[in-house]
C-alpha cells in the first residue's frame, strides 16, 4: 500500500512537468491603431524610445521607478533601462536593434526581474493617406519550461494584446493633441 501511494504521488508531482513538454513556449500578439498625422510626424515620434514614457501603460506603472539611458535616442544602439520596487514593474532595458526609417523600429527586451528573459518587438508605421498612420506594435515573446506550463491557467496574449492597445490609444491621443 505504501509503494502504490508513494508511485501516486511522484505521478502527481512528475505529471505537470510532463505536461509542460507539450505546451507551446512562445506567444505573439500584434495590435494596431489608425492615427490622423502623416506617417513622417508618427515615425518621427515611436522612433524616440524615451517618448514611450507618454504612452506605454508599461512606462506608466510606477511613475517612480528609475530610469536610466545610454546612446542616442532615436538611433540603434540606444538603450532605455528601468528599475522599480513594485513586483509587476521589475528591471529591465530595451534596445532599438533596427531602424528602417519610415517604416520599422525593432528592439530588444531584456528582463532581468522579476523574471529573466530576453524577448523582441516592434513598431510598424505605414501611410494610409497624406494625414492617416497606421501604427502597428507588435511583442513576441517565451516562457522556458516548466514556466511556460502557465500558459494553461494564463492569457499573456490577452493581458499584452490589452496593453499594447491602451497603449496604442493613448499614443494616438498624443499625437493627434499636438
Amino acid at each position: 500500500m505504501l509503494k502504490k501511494l508513494l508511485l501516486f504521488v511522484l505521478v502527481i508531482i512528475a505529471l505537470p512537468f510532463v505536461v509542460a513538454l507539450f505546451v507551446d513556449r512562445t506567444y505573439s500578439v500584434t495590435t494596431q491603431v489608425i492615427i490622423d498625422k502623416p506617417v513622417a510626424q508618427v515615425f518621427a515620434y515611436v522612433k524616440q524610445l524615451k517618448n514611450q514614457d507618454n504612452f506605454s501603460v508599461w512606462a506608466q506603472m510606477d511613475p517612480a521607478m528609475e530610469k536610466h539611458y545610454r546612446g542616442t535616442d532615436g538611433t540603434v544602439g540606444f538603450v532605455a533601462g528601468w528599475q522599480s520596487d513594485k513586483e509587476d514593474v521589475g528591471a529591465g532595458e530595451q534596445e532599438i536593434m533596427r531602424i528602417d526609417e519610415g517604416k520599422r523600429i525593432d528592439y530588444e527586451l531584456r528582463f532581468f526581474r522579476p523574471f529573466e528573459s530576453t524577448d523582441l518587438a516592434f513598431m510598424e508605421t505605414q501611410a494610409l493617406s497624406a494625414n492617416q498612420t497606421q501604427v502597428v506594435w507588435g511583442f513576441d515573446g517565451h516562457l522556458d519550461y516548466p514556466m511556460n506550463l502557465m500558459f494553461l491557467f494564463m492569457d499573456f496574449e490577452g493581458m499584452i494584446s490589452n496593453d499594447l492597445n491602451q497603449g496604442l490609444n493613448q499614443l494616438k491621443t498624443v499625437l493627434e493633441t499636438q
